[in-house]
Parts: structure tokens; sequence; C-alpha cells
């Protein structure tokens, strides 16, 4: 098939037997869409009405909790939508639009942990300074590149991928992701090295930062007081589990399909459990929010 194919529809052909269990795979994954939702936003919620919440940290927390908000609905309603559907189909700029969604909250969600890192190591490592570093510009500033950076990225390579020439419409997948790539006629140079550089700049280097910072704040604190050792210990922990969480592969079409299910229901899932239940001044807030609910 040359180049100058119907460019309308992209087939999803990632779905595994899918007219045996499609209504389970649509129960399963609105009652995690929900779940998601209620989740993200009650803890959002919290931060949002509790002054003694609006802090740094909170701020970030707050963000990443609405990037799953963004990012699951970016996925989540059209994914509900193929699960019923004869045909899995979607339109050529709804696919491109998916893919920027996708890797721009995925590059800010990095980029937020590492934002996160920095503020723990400050308020760990630096507390009498932890007021002037950590103001309101410097949570600005930080939140602007988090969601600026990766959608500036992500936005050059939708630009250049939209001039390439499709010599198939069927996508190995069951969203728009990288898989794209594998429909172009030729294979870019530009895009393999832009793609390489963007993953380094944005997921590699906050990877590492995240790492220094969290190890920094274990070596200082172990020298500190048992007070200091609980607080960093807490943070430590937070942060180690949201990126476990993060991490994934891409195999087979069963393994694919699998990772890709984990990738948007694990983090938007488990980043308000993780955070509403071991962050302490959240616990706190959302048992007297469950308390008055049960009075009502």
């Amino acid at each position: 098939m040359n180049g100058e194919v119907n460019q309308s529809y992209i087939t999803l052909e990632g779905h595994v037997e899918l007219h045996k269990y499609r209504y389970l795979y649509f129960a399963v994954m609105l009652t995690a869409y929900i779940c998601i939702i209620t989740c993200n936003l009650t803890i959002v919620y919290l931060i949002w009405m509790h002054r003694n919440l609006h802090e740094p940290m909170y701020i970030f927390i707050a963000a990443l909790l609405l990037n799953s908000i963004v990012f699951s609905t970016n996925i989540y309603p059209k994914l509900l939508s193929d699960f019923l559907s004869e045909k899995q189909i979607v339109s050529y700029s709804a696919c491109y639009l998916q893919f920027f969604l996708f890797y721009f909250l995925s590059g800010s969600e990095f980029l937020l942990l590492a934002a996160m890192a920095y503020d723990r190591y400050v308020s760990i490592c630096a507390p009498l300074q932890y007021a002037t570093i950590m103001g309101r510009t410097t949570v600005s500033i930080f939140l602007s590149l988090a969601w600026l950076l990766p959608a500036s990225v992500t936005g050059v390579q939708v630009i250049l991928s939209s001039k390439m020439k499709l010599c198939e419409l069927n996508l190995n997948g069951i969203l728009c992701n990288n898989l794209i790539y594998n429909m172009f006629c030729v294979s870019s140079k530009v895009h393999i090295v832009f793609g390489a550089v963007s993953v380094a700049i944005i997921a590699i280097f906050s990877l590492l930062f995240i790492i220094f910072t969290y190890t920094r704040i274990l070596i200082i604190s172990f020298q500190s007081c048992k007070e200091v050792r609980k607080k960093a210990a807490q943070t430590c922990l937070c942060a180690f589990d949201v990126i476990i969480v993060r991490l994934g592969s891409n195999l087979t079409k069963l393994v694919r399909l699998i990772m890709t299910l984990q990738a948007i229901l694990y983090h938007p899932l488990f980043n308000p459990i993780i955070y509403g239940l071991k962050m302490k001044e959240i616990s706190k807030h959302l048992r007297r929010l469950f308390h008055q609910t049960k009075v009502l």
C-alpha cells in the first residue's frame, strides 16, 4: 500500500478476544474509571478546601492528581466506547490528540514528581530556608515547567508526525501511542533522535534527579534525630511507591495489552491511595470527611 491511503480513520487492533469479553472489559474499566475520578477529585477537593494544605507539597500533589483525571479522561471514554462497538476505529485527528495528551501528561507527571522530590529535599535538609526557597513564585515556576515543557516537546513530535505519509491504517494497540510510528511509510531519523532526546530530558533526567534527591534525604536523615528520620522515611516511601507504579514494558500483543492497561490503571488509581493514606494531613482530613458522611 502506498502513502496515498485514506487518512480518515485508524483501526485499533490491540484488543484481545474482545468479542468474548467485551462486557466484562466494559464493567471492569467503567468501575476503574469511576474510582479514579472519585478518588482523585476527593483528594483535590480536600487540598482546595483546607488552608493548612495550601503548601507547596500538597499543591504539587493536587496537580499530580489533576493530571491523572485528565489522563484518564483522555483514554477511558474512548476505550469504553470501543468495548461496545463492532469496529474499534479512531479518526486521524483524534488519534493525534490522544497521542499528544498521553505523552504530554506522562512527561508532566515525571516533572511533578521531580518538583515534589526537590520540595521534600528543601523541607528536610534546609528547613530554615524552606519558606524562602519554596515560595509562591518557585511553585508557579515548577508547575509551569511541568506542564509547558512536555506540552512543547510532544507538540513538536505531533507536528513532525502529522507531515509523514501513512502506508497502513491498522494500529497494533488499544490507544494511540508511539506504535503510530509503525504505520509510517518510512522511518524518520528526526523522529527517532528527537524522541530519544525528549525521553532523556524529561523522563530519565527526572528519574535520576528523584533518585539522587531521595538518596540525599536518606543520607542526611540518618545523621539526624529520630523525628527527621521518620519524616524522611514517610516522604521517600510515598515517592518510591509512585515511581514503582510507573514501570512497564512492551512485548507480545497480550503482554502489550496488559502493560497498556497497567499504565492507564495503576498510577491514576494508586496516586490518590498512596497520598491519601500515607500523607498524614491528607489522611486526617479524609477520615473527617468520611465521618461526616456517615453522620449524614
